[in-house]
């Protein structure tokens, strides 16, 4: 096995602001992303926007826990990074950076690392990488329709 790194981008014309919110709204993952759940494991009680270490369990569309991760940086409307604390790929980093576009909106770059990956993971990764770029960016765009 060895690492793999790959990177997707996308343009949304939605603001950074819209875009870092759909990151940090788990609860709107499955409405634009192939993933059935997506929840914050926050105390009971505690209602507040994700924090550094925080977590958060995805679930497949079979209900199976696709992975748990651990929320390692947060940029307001720039940066979110996030590790993999438990699943399949539990050596996995992935960010997602947002910059404003020349003539507005914003660049999404979402890259991850993997420390160890299986042959042909790279072309699955990447494919995958770009298709939750392109819709988290086609996301924030709807938010910004629907709130015009």
């Amino acid at each position: 096995m060895s690492s793999l790194a790959v990177t997707a981008t996308a343009y949304a014309s939605a603001p950074c602001a819209f875009v870092y919110a759909a990151l940090l709204d788990a609860e709107s993952w499955p409405s634009w992303t192939s993933y059935y759940e997506v929840q914050w494991e926050l105390p009971a009680g505690v209602e507040r926007p994700a924090g550094i270490d925080d977590l958060r369990t995805i679930r497949s569309r079979l209900g199976r826990v696709c992975c748990r991760e651990r929320i390692a940086e947060l940029v307001p409307d720039q940066r979110f990074s996030y590790e993999q604390d438990a699943g399949l790929f539990a050596s996995h980093r992935g960010s997602v950076d947002l910059a404003q576009a020349p003539h507005g909106g914003t660049n999404i770059t979402w890259s991850a690392t993997y420390r160890h990956a299986l042959p042909l993971l790279g072309t699955l990764r990447r494919r995958r990488l770009q298709v939750l770029a392109h819709d988290l960016a086609s996301y924030a765009n709807s938010i910004v329709s629907r709130n015009s």
